[in-house]
C-alpha cells in the first residue's frame, strides 16, 4: 500500500497546511549543505539515546550492518514527514529485508528534541523504531549532534522565529563499519537507488557524491507550492536537476505498481 501512495506522498509536500515563510538570509543559507567525504568515518562512539529513551552509541545503532542514516527535524511535519514517507516506500519496495539486512537510523538535529518527538515522527512512515522494525530513531545532545554532522559534512541553520531548521534534504548510506559510501536526496530516494546505495555499503564500497544537495527542508510555501523568492535564487540552477530526480522517481515507482498489479491479475 505504501508503495502504490508514494507519488501521493510527494505531493503531500505541496499541500501541508501553514505556510512556511524563509526568514534566514542569503548567507545564511548559503552555509547549509552536504559535503560529505566519500568514506568518511563516523563517530561510531557518539552517545545518543533511542525512542524508548535508551542510552546507545552509533556502533549499536548501526548493528553491525549497513544502514541509510538520515538527519531529521523531529518537529518539522511539512517537509522532513513526507521525505521520510518516500523514504519507507522505497524501502518497502526493495527485497532486501530491514532489520536483518540493513537498518534506517533517524538522528534528531534538534538537542532539545525528545525520544517520544522521535517516534511520534519517524512510526508513521517507518514503523514503530525498535530491534524488531529495523527502524532506530536517535536524540542526542549537541555534542554528538555536532559530531556527526561534522563527520557527514552536514551543516543546518537555525530560525529562531519560525523555531526550526533550514537543513539539506539529504540521507547517508553508511557502511557496517561507519564509513558513508553514498550521499542521497530523501525527495529523489526511489527503490533503484535505494537497493543500489544499500548493495555498494553492503559490500563496503563507495559510491557517487555530489558536491552539494541543493534541495533544503526549509523556506516552502505550500499556499504558492513554490520556494519563497529567496531560496528561489538559490535553487536556481541545481535545484532543477533535483526536481527532475523526484519526477523520475514518481514515475519509477507508478510504474513498480502496474508491474505489480498486472502480476497479480488472474
Amino acid at each position: 500500500m505504501k508503495r502504490r501512495l508514494a507519488p501521493v506522498l510527494l505531493l503531500a509536500i505541496l499541500l501541508q497546511p501553514g505556510a512556511a515563510r524563509a526568514a534566514l538570509t542569503r548567507s545564511e543559507l548559503d552555509g547549509v549543505r552536504s559535503a560529505a567525504a566519500p568514506g568518511a568515518v563516523l563517530p561510531l562512539d557518539a552517545a545518543f539515546r533511542d525512542a524508548s529513551g535508551r542510552p546507545l552509541r552509533l556502533r549499536d545503532a548501526l548493528g553491525g550492518r549497513p544502514a541509510l542514516l538520515i538527519p531529521v527535524d523531529y518537529a518539522c511535519r511539512s517537509l522532513c514527514g513526507p521525505a521520510l514517507a518516500l523514504v519507507g516506500a522505497a524501502a518497502d519496495a526493495i527485497p532486501a529485508q530491514r532489520g536483518r539486512d540493513y537498518r534506517i537510523v533517524a538522528v534528531g538535529m534538534d538537542p532539545a528534541q525528545t525520544p517520544e518527538q522521535a517516534r511520534a515522527m519517524v512510526a508513521p512512515a517507518l514503523g514503530d523504531p525498535g530491534d524488531a522494525s529495523g527502524t532506530v530513531a536517535l536524540v542526542g545532545s549537541a555534542d554528538a549532534i555536532g559530531r556527526l554532522f561534522a563527520a557527514l559534512g552536514y551543516t543546518t541553520s537555525y530560525d529562531a522565529g519560525e523555531r526550526r531548521y533550514a537543513h539539506p534534504a539529504a540521507a547517508y548510506a553508511v557502511t557496517a563499519e561507519g564509513r558513508v559510501s553514498r550521499a542521497l536526496s530523501t525527495f529523489a530516494l526511489d527503490r533503484d537507488g535505494l537497493r543500489l546505495a544499500l548493495m555498494e555499503a553492503g559490500q563496503g564500497r563507495i559510491g557517487g557524491f555530489t558536491d552539494r544537495l541543493a534541495l533544503l527542508c526549509y523556506g516552502f510555501d505550500p499556499a504558492l507550492g513554490a520556494y519563497t523568492p529567496a531560496i528561489r535564487r538559490i535553487l536556481a540552477g541545481a535545484g532543477v536537476l533535483t526536481l527532475i530526480g523526484m519526477a523520475l522517481a514518481i514515475a519509477a515507482l507508478a510504474r513498480a505498481a502496474r508491474r505489480r498489479d498486472a502480476r497479480a491479475a488472474p
